[in-house]
């Protein structure tokens, strides 16, 4: 009897001991600290590395607008500048030409060009620079017979409605302490202020007027709307741009100060079909309907200036 009593002890025992091992297992498993939510793995913030004092981050190449091919449906590569017009435009195209419509990719000659060399669906380019035009049909992009002279414009200072700097001719842009945005050297409007300021520094200025305006630019924008919106928020005090920008502007936005002719620059504007268009028909409609008196006026009306009469 006690040895039967002995043994089933001793099986208690065992069974306590065991439950007791397995309890200070799990226990010693489990964190004191709370739980914390796991991140899904492709939610995760990406790991950045740490970067040097005094250094810019670099700044990823945004990706190519992509389009695609529609048939009726225009894809036309435009000048920056054409913003203030292209609703006009488009609303008149379409009601001329029914069943086509146009969608307008609008950003500095220089961004389309290279975009189209990188392969973006475009079927008409407009072009705010012989030069780029020039580069595109060495390159066979257009369709033969299709590159066209379309408008002109020329360059006007623009200041903010309330002139903080009271600035009240071009001279005054070199005064110390005036705030001008203009734009880059590689953006069409860019290359025709460099020429506007040299003609004005050796007709009426000098070369250190000349010099004190380029001291007094604070940005260099990659579009021409983008010194018009340094203007407009007051960021700055002038800015250079065509006089379309001023003119399709409401009224009060900016004053202006115009520049003589003689001393100012003439940009051309040429509209081209492109090779790889799908739907060379509808883009061939959209550059006559350019070309027309009808797309003409709309350009005069926001501020270009036909070719016949620049």
């Amino acid at each position: 009897m006690n040895q039967s009593f002995s043994t089933k002890q001793i099986i208690v025992t065992g069974i306590v001991c065991g439950l007791l091992v397995l309890t200070a297992f799990f226990a010693g498993c489990a964190s004191s600290a709370p739980a914390q939510p796991v991140t899904p793995a492709a939610t995760q913030a990406p790991q950045t590395t740490p970067q040097a004092a005094g250094t810019t981050a670099a700044t990823a190449t945004p990706p190519k607008p992509v389009y695609t091919p529609s048939s009726g449906n225009i894809v036309a590569f435009t000048a920056a500048s054409l913003k203030g017009v292209s609703t006009r435009l488009a609303s008149d195209f379409e009601q001329k030409y029914p069943g086509e419509k146009v969608v307008f990719n609008l950003d500095g000659t220089q961004a389309l060009k290279t975009q189209v060399q990188n392969g973006a669906y475009a079927d008409v380019f407009i072009s705010a620079s012989n030069s780029y035009t020039a580069e595109l049909t060495k390159g066979g992009y257009f369709v033969n017979g299709t590159v066209k002279p379309l408008t002109s414009n020329y360059v006007i200072v623009i200041l903010p409605a309330n002139n903080p700097a009271n600035i009240q001719s071009l001279a005054d842009l070199a005064k110390p302490g005036v705030k001008i945005a203009m734009e880059d050297k590689t953006v069409p409007a860019g290359t025709a202020t460099v020429a506007v300021l040299a003609n004005l520094a050796n007709s009426t200025y000098s070369q250190d007027w000349n010099t004190s305006v380029f001291k007094n630019v604070v940005t260099y924008e990659t579009s021409e709307p983008g010194v018009a919106t340094k203007v407009g928020l007051g960021e700055v005090d002038a800015g250079f741009v065509y006089e379309s920008t001023y003119t399709a502007a409401p009224n009060g936005t900016y004053l202006a100060i115009s520049i003589p002719k003689k001393d100012n620059y003439l940009q051309t504007y040429t509209i081209g079909v492109l090779n790889e268009s799908a739907s060379q028909s509808a883009a061939s409609d959209f550059e006559n309907f350019m070309l027309s008196d009808s797309g003409q006026q709309d350009l005069k009306d926001y501020g270009f200036r036909p070719l016949s009469s620049s």
